[in-house]
């Protein structure tokens, strides 16, 4: 059974509810962007952090085909700083002074919102706390977020994703549709 957990953020009352799991991965994540010296937890960290920690987010990308091991070697090598070079965003990790009504100190605004949009998700499901798969579907319904271009980077549609993760529930509705990839 999951417990509840809440992201180590204490300046907020309204930080989503989230599962042990998504909640490790999240911890995870801000170890990542402090590690790699960025003042803003984005998206490319939750997803790099999820993917390392939850099964399930692995399954629905299809791990047995390779697409997992695609995203991962793009996100490692932005931690090393090769590959995807990214734009001038409002996710600019820190490197831009941005100012963003609602996102978290140290949350880039995409990786904020996607982390209320995963409580959302689990609740329309009937859910009392955000699990992975939740997280996974939220950052890819954001088109301007850098994990959608390493989604993209890696061959990865991430509408179809959406629609899967938001349709019929994460690993049968992607068994059942076939793959992700476009």
């Amino acid at each position: 059974m999951h417990s509840d957990t809440r992201p180590e953020d204490p300046t907020r009352d309204d930080v989503p509810q989230l599962s042990r799991e998504l909640g490790t991965a999240v911890a995870s994540a801000r170890r990542r962007a402090s590690r790699d010296g960025d003042r803003q937890l984005d998206t490319a960290h939750l997803l790099h952090s999820l993917l390392e920690s939850d099964q399930r987010s692995r399954e629905v990308l299809g791990s047995a085909g390779g697409q997992v091991v695609r995203v991962l070697a793009y996100l490692a090598q932005r931690t090393i700083g090769y590959g995807i070079r990214w734009r001038g965003t409002i996710e600019d990790s820190g490197a831009l002074p941005v100012v963003a009504a609602g996102a978290a100190p140290g949350w880039s605004p995409a990786a904020s919102a996607a982390l209320h949009d995963a409580e959302a998700r689990a609740a329309a499901r009937g859910r009392p706390v955000a699990e992975g798969t939740d997280l996974l579907g939220a950052l890819a319904a954001d088109p301007e977020c850098r994990a959608v271009e390493v989604l993209r980077a890696a061959g990865i549609d991430p509408q179809r994703l959406t629609s899967v993760l938001s349709g019929r529930g994460a690993v049968r509705g992607y068994r059942d549709d076939g793959p992700v990839a476009s």
